[in-house]
C-alpha cells in the first residue's frame, strides 16, 4: 500500500461519501466489473484502511473513479462500505455530479444543467447538474431500469414468525416492507432496534430465497432492507423511509436507489404514473425527490427508469498515511 491516499470528504442528507483522489492507481483492468472483483478478492486492504476506524467508522462509505469501458460514459466509479462493494448508490451519483464539475473530471460546458454520464457496477447512469454563476447544486440522476422482483414475498423469521414484504431493484435489490408491521416507529423507535430487525430479515430472505439478476449475475444479491411509513411520498407530503444496508449500515440519506426501488414498487402496484413527483424523507429530514419517467423491460420483469434529485455538500479534504510500525494501520471496526 502506498504511504499516502488523499480524499474529498462530501456528505448528501448526511450520508458521508469519502472520494479518493490520489494514492489508489493501476488497479483497472478494462473491465468495470472485473476491477470490482479485483478489489474485493485482492486488494481489499484499501476499503479497510478508507472504512474503517481510525480513519473511518462503520456507517462511511466511499467512491474509487476509475476509467470507463462504456463508450458514453465520462468516467466510471466502484463504491464501497463496511462489508464491501456496491453495484448502485444514488447518494454518491448526486455528489459525483458536483464533484465531476468542480474538480475537472469533466469539462464545464456553461449550460444551467449540465450532463454527466457515470459508468456505475449495475450500468450506465445520466447526472444532471444544476449550475448557477459557476457554483454547482442540486443534482438529479436517471437510473438504470428498476423492477419488483417479488411481490408480498413471505419469509420466516425466529422473532417475528412469518413476514411479507416485497423485493424490488433500483440498481440493487432490496426487502421492502412498512415498519409499523414489525412494530417499528420511523420517529420514535431507536437506530438499533431498525439495525437488529433489518439484520434478521436479510438473515432470513438469503437462506429462504434466491435472488438472481436476469441480465448480470454479480447483481443477483440481497443489499438491503428498506423500512417505510407505508405512504407513497406524493401531495408534497414526504414518505420517510430508513435504509439498513451492508453490515448494519444505516443510510443517513433517503437512499437513491432504494428511492428507484421503491418507485418501481410503486409501478407495479399501480400507485404511481410516470411523471407523478414524489419525496422521500430520511432520520436527518433529508428529502430526496423521485420520479417515474419511463417504461422498459429486464429480462422478463416489467421495469421503468426513474429521475431522483437531491442536495450534497463538501466537508473537506483529507490525507491519510500508513506508519508500518502501526498495528492497527489496517483499520478495525469495534460492534
Amino acid at each position: 500500500m502506498k504511504q499516502s491516499i488523499k480524499t474529498v470528504e462530501m456528505h448528501t442528507g448526511g450520508e458521508p461519501l469519502r472520494i479518493v483522489t490520489e494514492g489508489i492507481e493501476n488497479l483497472y483492468s478494462g473491465d468495470l466489473l472485473a476491477t470490482r472483483r479485483y478489489l474485493r478478492d485482492e486488494a481489499d486492504h484499501y476499503r479497510r484502511f478508507l472504512m474503517f476506524e481510525p480513519r473511518g467508522h462503520k456507517d462511511m462509505y466511499g467512491a474509487l473513479i476509475v476509467p470507463a469501458d462504456h463508450p458514453e460514459a465520462d468516467f466510471g466509479v466502484i463504491f464501497m462500505h463496511n462489508e464491501g462493494y456496491s453495484t448502485m448508490c444514488g447518494h454518491a451519483i448526486i455528489a459525483l455530479g458536483r464533484y465531476a464539475i468542480d474538480y475537472g473530471l469533466v469539462e464545464r460546458t456553461g449550460d444551467a444543467v449540465q450532463q454527466i454520464n457515470i459508468q456505475c457496477p449495475c450500468g450506465l447512469v445520466q447526472a444532471h447538474v444544476e449550475v448557477s454563476e459557476e457554483k454547482t447544486g442540486s443534482v438529479r440522476f436517471e437510473s438504470v431500469p428498476a423492477f419488483a422482483y417479488r411481490l408480498d414475498q413471505i419469509v420466516n423469521t425466529t422473532e417475528f414468525g412469518p413476514v411479507s414484504l416485497d423485493i424490488a431493484y433500483g440498481g440493487a435489490f432490496y426487502g421492502i416492507l412498512d415498519a409499523s408491521s414489525l412494530g417499528i416507529d420511523l420517529h420514535t423507535s431507536s437506530v438499533q432496534q431498525m439495525i437488529s430487525t433489518a439484520s434478521e430479515l436479510s438473515q432470513a430472505i438469503q437462506e429462504q430465497l434466491t435472488i438472481e439478476h436476469p441480465e448480470e449475475a454479480d447483481l443477483g444479491y440481497l443489499y438491503g432492507i428498506i423500512f417505510t411509513d407505508g405512504h407513497v411520498g406524493n401531495e408534497s407530503n414526504p414518505s420517510r423511509n430508513v435504509c439498513v444496508f451492508a453490515d448494519g449500515q444505516v443510510d443517513r440519506s433517503p437512499t437513491g436507489s432504494g428511492v428507484t426501488a421503491r418507485l418501481a414498487l410503486n409501478a407495479a402496484k399501480k400507485l404511481s404514473k410516470i411523471g407523478e413527483t414524489h419525496q422521500f424523507e430520511s432520520l436527518t429530514d433529508a428529502v430526496f425527490s423521485g420520479k417515474i419517467i419511463s417504461t422498459t423491460k429486464v429480462g422478463p420483469y416489467p421495469a421503468v427508469t426513474v429521475e431522483v434529485g437531491g442536495r450534497a455538500h463538501y466537508c473537506g479534504s483529507s490525507e491519510f498515511i500508513y506508519e508500518e510500525d502501526d498495528l492497527l494501520a489496517g483499520g478495525f471496526l469495534l460492534k
